[in-house]
């Protein structure tokens, strides 16, 4: 599905629930529906501010905030204080390299049995859950090899 796809869904799912499109915002979503780097609120501030330079880091958070809420974007904490974001809300899992810090987006079959493992042991009423494998990424294995 193209980007543009992706937005316009977007922007249909915002406007049922009632959320105005600002420009700010409809850049915001932009640019996390055509990166893949799973950016913070300052990586992508500093991306849109030469077009938008009255916008705030805190504009930028509250309206993440604004798109977690209506489900549009998850929030990854990964325990270095820097919540990164991502717009593509299908199943996927992430590999972060604990030397560069990239993520990578990974395909696997959903691990609901886990879910239904958690399920019946615990009596939770899951909502989801996360993954992700840690490891170094071809290009640093690269550079180290060198």
């Amino acid at each position: 599905m193209t980007t543009a796809v992706h937005l316009e869904q977007a922007l249909a799912k915002l406007k049922t629930t009632g959320v105005r499109m600002t420009p700010q915002r409809h850049a915001i979503l932009s640019y996390l529906l055509d990166t893949m780097k799973h950016p913070t609120a300052d990586e992508i501030y500093k991306a849109l501010e030469p077009r938008f330079p009255s916008m705030s880091v805190a504009t930028v958070y509250n309206n993440l905030k604004v798109f977690i809420e209506a489900g549009l974007v998850r929030e990854l904490t990964y325990g270095d204080n820097s919540s990164r974001f991502d717009a593509d809300m299908t199943d996927h899992y992430h590999a972060l390299c604990e030397v560069c810090g990239r993520i990578f987006d990974f395909e696997y079959e959903p691990l609901h049995d886990v879910e239904e493992a958690a399920r019946e042991q615990t009596g939770f009423k899951v909502k989801g859950h996360r993954l992700e494998v840690y490891g170094m990424c071809a290009d640093c294995a690269d550079i180290r090899q060198h």
